[in-house]
């Protein structure tokens, strides 16, 4: 089982971050973290690195029901979303919830990981429709 849906666009970095946050939005995802990993990287170790952005992903109706099912499931949120500048275009990468809460022996929380991976795989199969 992969852990992760993926698409590669076309699209300068910028443009392809600001796609795949507007992708989260309406799948009713909101983007509480962002991590710009190559500025990150330069500040911390002064090593280059490709365009590398984690966005941390969440839908808070989802995210309420997961924490009311599983109180420490907290831990693996929120989910992450992945752009990143490859050989070929943007690599756009999102979590799979099924494959990271396998070890969770929750069946209300299995549900919902469910639910959480439709929209995300709707994200991505939405980002490369537009590409």
């Amino acid at each position: 089982m992969s852990y992760i849906f993926a698409t590669t666009l076309a699209l300068p970095f910028d443009a392809a971050v600001t796609k795949t946050i507007e992708a989260l939005q309406k799948e009713g995802f909101g983007v509480l973290t962002e991590i710009d990993v190559k500025e990150t990287l330069k500040k911390k170790i002064d090593v280059d690195f490709r365009p590398y952005r984690i966005l941390g992903a969440c839908n808070p109706t989802m995210a309420y029901r997961a924490l009311q099912s599983e109180p420490d499931i907290g831990a693996m949120l929120p989910c992450n979303v992945v752009v990143q500048e490859a050989s070929d275009g943007v690599r756009v990468s999102a979590i799979d919830p099924v494959a990271s809460m396998q070890a969770v022996t929750n069946p209300d929380l299995g549900e919902i990981a469910g639910e959480v991976r439709d929209a995300l795989r709707r994200v991505i199969q939405t980002l490369s429709a537009r590409d």
